[in-house]
């Protein structure tokens, strides 16, 4: 879901309690001021850098070292030593 969306979401949900209590729907420029930080948020927030700045992920590869990346992931997931369980598929 991109920001507009979720802005629209959160701006329906608000709409209907304000509905609930009794209050007049947002309208105009207080619409605006209440969808504003929400399509701000997702636009930092959506970054992959912002992300990998937190340490969310392993990092960003440059798409250049993208097949010598993949060549160390699968050399270490081929060396790597096989544990001995005798346990079947789980499904969840």
């Amino acid at each position: 879901m991109g920001g507009p969306q979720a802005a629209d979401v959160l701006t329906t949900v608000k709409q209907d309690q304000r509905a609930r209590e009794g209050l007049n729907p947002m309208e105009g420029e207080e619409l605006s001021e209440f969808r504003q930080p929400i399509l701000d948020k997702y636009e930092t927030e959506g970054s992959p850098y912002y992300s990998t700045a937190r340490l969310w992920d392993d990092g960003i590869i440059d798409p250049r070292d993208t097949r010598d990346v993949l060549g160390l992931c699968l050399a270490a997931a081929r060396n790597a030593p096989l544990p001995d369980d005798r346990f079947g598929v789980f499904r969840m």
